[in-house]
Parts: structure tokens; C-alpha cells; sequence
């Protein structure tokens, strides 16, 4: 009987849906530490809301933004005290440093032109700009490898977009989160 206790908990810690939850919760950390203060966070392609909804269990005030508007009500859901637009990543429809942090998931492999997504993410950010992306090794889910986004490329792009600190990059179980000060 205390084998098959034991075995159902283990089974518990092993559930997809666990370790996702785990996965969120580590990529939202990294995207905000070593920040003293942080109030504000942008969301760009927010989805369903799953980040949005992380960053506001911390506290901050969350605005969303995704090119698909069907899936702001889902995103207001998880975040009801949040602010949820439609638009893309290339021209956010924000005033000039509007947020303490921005954070890009998984958008930028499909954005049509990666410098001016970072150009307008350095325009409203306070304090960090953190990336989310498929990691650049093959997977067998994501987009074509070719099509993804390596650290090398990465880190030249934010350069030319302004920023002028280094990217640093963490490596999670399936994605990299890239993270440079503003």
C-alpha cells in the first residue's frame, strides 16, 4: 500500500501538465530577476494568457498584446485585471518606455522583420527585454530549424536595435530565454 502512495506521488511529478506549470513559472523567474522594482509588464503574443497570467500572480500590472484577437478573451480570462490589444510586435502601440519589462514568447520566429520587433521593444522598455524561443538545436515540434533563432543572431539583432547591454541567454528544458537590460 505505501509502494503504490509512493508511486502515485511520483507519478504526480512526472505529469505534463506539472512540469509545464514548472517550465512557466521558471521562465517568468529568470525574465525578472536581478530587477529591484518591477511594476509593469508587456506580454507580446500573449495567446492564451499563460505568461501574462504568471507575471501577474507576481504583482505586476500586465498588458497583452497578440496579432490573433481571438485569443484575447482566453488571455483576459487568466488575467482579468489585465489590458489585452490586438497588434504585432513591429509597431506596439505604446508610448516610448511604457513598461518595466518586456516579454517577447515565442513570437519572433514568425515575425516578418526581427529588427524592427526588437527596434519597437527597446522604445517601450524601462528595465529588461526577455525573449522566449524555440532553442536552435533540431526538435521534432517548432518551426523549420532554419527558420529559428540562434544566440549569435540573437545578440546582433538587439545590438542594432539599440540595446547596448549583453544578451544573456538560458537554456530550459524546450525553449532559451534570452535577457538584455535596457
Amino acid at each position: 500500500m505505501h509502494e503504490k502512495r509512493f508511486n502515485r506521488q511520483i507519478e504526480r511529478l512526472r505529469d505534463p501538465d506539472r512540469i509545464a506549470r514548472l517550465e512557466l513559472e521558471r521562465v517568468v523567474q529568470l525574465a525578472m530577476e536581478d530587477i529591484k522594482v518591477i511594476h509593469t509588464a508587456l506580454d507580446v503574443g500573449t495567446g492564451s494568457g499563460l505568461f501574462a497570467e504568471q507575471f501577474s500572480l507576481r504583482g505586476l500590472a500586465v498588458t497583452g498584446l497578440d496579432a490573433n484577437p481571438e485569443m484575447l478573451p482566453a488571455a483576459k480570462l487568466f488575467v482579468p485585471s489585465g489590458t489585452f490589444k490586438e497588434g504585432v510586435a513591429e509597431k506596439l502601440p505604446f508610448p516610448d518606455r511604457s513598461f518595466d519589462l518586456v516579454f517577447m514568447g515565442l513570437v519572433l520566429h514568425e515575425t516578418d522583420d526581427l529588427l524592427a520587433a526588437l527596434t519597437e521593444a527597446h522604445r517601450v522598455v524601462i528595465q529588461r527585454l526577455a525573449i522566449l524561443e524555440w532553442p536552435y538545436e533540431e526538435q521534432p515540434f517548432g518551426p523549420p530549424v532554419e527558420d529559428r533563432l540562434s544566440f549569435e543572431r540573437i545578440a546582433t539583432q538587439v545590438k542594432k536595435a539599440g540595446f547596448a547591454n549583453e544578451v544573456r541567454a538560458s537554456r530550459l528544458e524546450n525553449l532559451v530565454l534570452y535577457r538584455v537590460d535596457g
